[in-house]
């Protein structure tokens, strides 16, 4: 007979956490905090998610995982999730380029990214809808990163029909830490991180600076302070937090390349077009949290406000438009957003059953002045459309998690989202206000008979927002011509079955098969002004995850994904959508007895997509092999070596087709255009713990 597992993913993580009070009783600590229950709880290992996970592609990365991971940008952290690709076409203070489960997700599109509470996806933005900036992450804070994929959570609202990456930062740290790191291409970084004791509660704060040139000609020149205050009382499930974080940054940036200029020899690789390229970005905000959990019941709030400006500068066509002072155009956008996450859950038990049932509220307000601006040499030459935007939306969801028997346990759960959006524009024709709401329904169903494996099953309505100057546009403001309005909020359908399994010792496995199909794939194409409605699309895909740990001192990590993405219905160019990214593949073997030593190798495979609808022309695939050394000299002192892109391949991070014209050309030329992946590069970090 199987030995019954706890009620719902709550009980579950309620059990995990008494033993870990115990724990800590045990050893007299008075500090119980996220970081250090994260500590004692997974010594270093996988959280296995039977009996707590409610789909076979849903996941938790622990702090000893992410902390194990080479990454050489903060973005890339979310490469944790198993089957993401993060990428960058331009300079490092840009937001990164995401792909999942046969998306292109363009800067975070259809992948909702919340960082300590906070959504990180900016509505309505100057360069593309949802745009997700992670340059303010500091990997050292984060003790958690939580995963989601598929419109089957009710919790999850706007940007999650691909998926939902959660990162959660530490309300106290273990140790203090200092640590210095220099590299290859001007590399620099410092970072000073600690928690002082109060009266009453706990102070943590974290200061960091960056420099990096990259490999590029016109070096990136990329400079970020970094900066994060936080106050916390309590514990994880019964206290709160405030919190300021600051980050400011500037770049130059060298953009995607024409391949036929680095075939006949008129640039080199790492050259740039247009030397003027870049931008200025900084992020304040403040926020704050708190949770009370009782026997049978659960409440949290949390609330933020956040102050983000962007200033970028781009080209992408060089002299097509204008072939005397050239394409550059400028994204400015600045925003304040502010809202509010709360949620109720009651838990009920019988002696045959047991359920929780939870209600929730989120609010959420952008107050966007952004614009569209022609310019040379970042100056302004003319004015394309300025809009002044204010988004706001109210999300109620309610979900129900049943334990029916040992074996078998269902997540039912219901979302309600309204959107409404006032549009003042520099054209009078394109102001107005528009406002839709959206029912989206999920299901999942769980069963697990065994000690070692169950299955799921998923299926679930989602969405994304689309631009608000969509959803108000009568002219297009670049040709004069009409322009067509867009549903705002589009649905999406998923389903998914799939499997997590831990039959052998120290193997844990999972395998998901899945299909998300789309209404339309509506994007606002910030670099015309306008927006475009793509067809109705499909997408349907295979996921496996492997974790092996099958000595105390080596861990192996395998994750494959295949996806198939096409358009639906008549087209009479071709039904593959450009950028769909179809296979992913990563190894990762890391090694640690505990000892003064320890290692780690992880190759990403980053497999070919197709570029145009027909197919006519398609991506080549990368592959990168990246390694970390560590040598513990002492208790309280530590060096890290990291090496990038070890085998010095020559890929790209990211390939269009499209038509540009350069100088001394008599006309536009379609082509390849690509990003160079940075090319062999050394970093060595010299960490001290007080």
């Amino acid at each position: 007979m199987a030995t019954p597992r706890p009620s719902s993913s709550i009980n579950a993580a309620s059990i995990k956490l008494s033993l870990s009070y115990a724990v800590l009783l045990a050893f007299g600590s008075a500090q119980a905090d996220d970081q250090l229950l994260q500590r004692v709880l997974v010594e270093g290992s996988r959280t296995n998610q039977l009996g707590v996970a409610d789909a076979a592609s849903a996941g938790v990365v622990t702090q000893a995982e992410l902390a194990a991971r080479t990454v050489y940008r903060p973005g890339e952290v979310l490469e944790a999730v198993p089957g993401l690709v993060v990428s960058q076409h331009s300079g490092e203070g840009k937001a990164n380029q995401f792909y999942l489960r046969g998306f292109n997700l363009d800067h975070g599109t259809d992948l909702r990214t919340i960082v300590d509470g906070m959504p990180v996806n900016q509505r309505s933005h100057a360069h593309g809808q949802g745009w997700t900036d992670l340059n303010f992450l500091i990997p050292e804070l984060a003790v958690r990163l939580d995963y989601r994929k598929g419109p089957y959570s009710a919790e999850e609202g706007d940007f999650a029909s691909a998926g939902t990456a959660s990162v959660v930062y530490a309300n106290r740290l273990l140790q203090g830490v200092a640590s210095v790191s220099a590299g290859q291409n001007g590399y620099r970084r410092a970072l000073l991180a600690d928690s002082v004791e109060t009266q009453r509660g706990s102070l943590l704060y974290a200061v960091e600076a960056v420099h990096n040139d990259g490999p590029f000609t016109n070096p990136d020149d990329y400079r970020k302070l970094n900066a994060v205050l936080r106050y916390s009382e309590g514990y994880a499930n019964n206290g709160f937090n405030v919190s300021l974080m600051a980050y400011q940054a500037d770049w130059n940036s060298t953009d995607q390349i024409p391949l036929r200029a680095v075939q006949d020899g008129r640039i080199g690789r790492n050259d740039a077009i247009d030397s003027t390229d870049g931008g200025k970005a900084h992020r304040y905000s403040i926020s704050s949290a708190w949770r009370r959990t009782a026997d049978d019941s659960a409440s949290k709030v949390n609330a933020y406000i956040i102050a983000n400006q962007l200033a970028l500068w781009s080209n992408f066509t060089y002299f097509m438009d204008d072939p005397v002072r050239g394409d550059q155009f400028a994204q400015p956008d600045r925003r304040v957003t502010s809202g509010v996450n709360a949620s109720h859950s009651w838990h009920h038990h019988t002696e045959s059953a047991s359920s929780e049932t939870t209600v929730g509220v989120q609010l959420q307000n952008d107050n966007i002045f952004n614009a569209l601006l022609n310019t040379q040499a970042r100056r302004t030459l003319s004015v394309t459309r300025q809009d002044h935007i204010v988004e706001s939306s109210a999300g109620l969801y309610v979900e129900n998690n049943t334990r029916w028997t040992a074996a078998l346990r269902t997540v039912l759960g219901a979302r309600l989202d309204s959107y409404r959006f006032d549009v003042r524009s520099d054209l009078a024709a394109n102001s107005g206000k528009a406002d839709d709401h959206l029912v989206s329904p999920s299901l999942s169903v769980i069963y697990g008979p065994w000690q070692t494996a169950e299955v799921y099953a998923n299926i679930g309505s989602g969405f994304h927002s689309n631009d608000a100057r969509g959803a108000t546009i009568a002219v297009d403001p670049k040709t004069g011509l009409a322009a067509d309005k867009v549903t705002p909020l589009v649905r999406s359908r998923g389903m998914e079955i799939g499997t997590r399994t831990a039959w052998l010792p120290g193997l844990q496995t999972s395998l998901s098969l899945y299909r998300l199909d789309f209404d339309s794939e509506l994007v606002y194409i910030g670099d015309a002004g306008a927006t475009e409605a793509g067809p109705p699309s499909r997408r349907h895909g295979v996921e496996f995850s492997n974790y092996y740990k099958p000595l105390k001192w080596l861990a192996v990590d395998l994750d494959l994904a295949y996806a198939r993405a096409r358009s639906r219905g008549a087209l009479q160019v071709g039904h593959y959508i450009p950028g769909a990214i179809e296979g992913t593949g990563q190894l990762a073997l890391t090694v640690d007895d505990g000892g003064p030593y320890s290692a780690s190798l992880k190759l990403r495979y980053f497999g070919p997509r197709p570029l145009a609808e027909d197919n006519s022309v398609r991506s080549a695939s990368s592959m990168t092999l990246n390694g970390r050394f560590g040598w513990k000299i002492s208790k309280q002192l530590s060096l890290e070596l990291e090496a990038f892109n070890l085998a010095n391949r020559r890929d790209s991070a990211i390939d269009y087709y499209y038509a540009s014209q350069l100088k001394g050309e008599a006309a536009a030329v379609e082509g390849l255009h690509f990003h160079p992946i940075e090319s062999r590069s050394l970093r060595a970090t010299l960490t001290r713990k007080f």
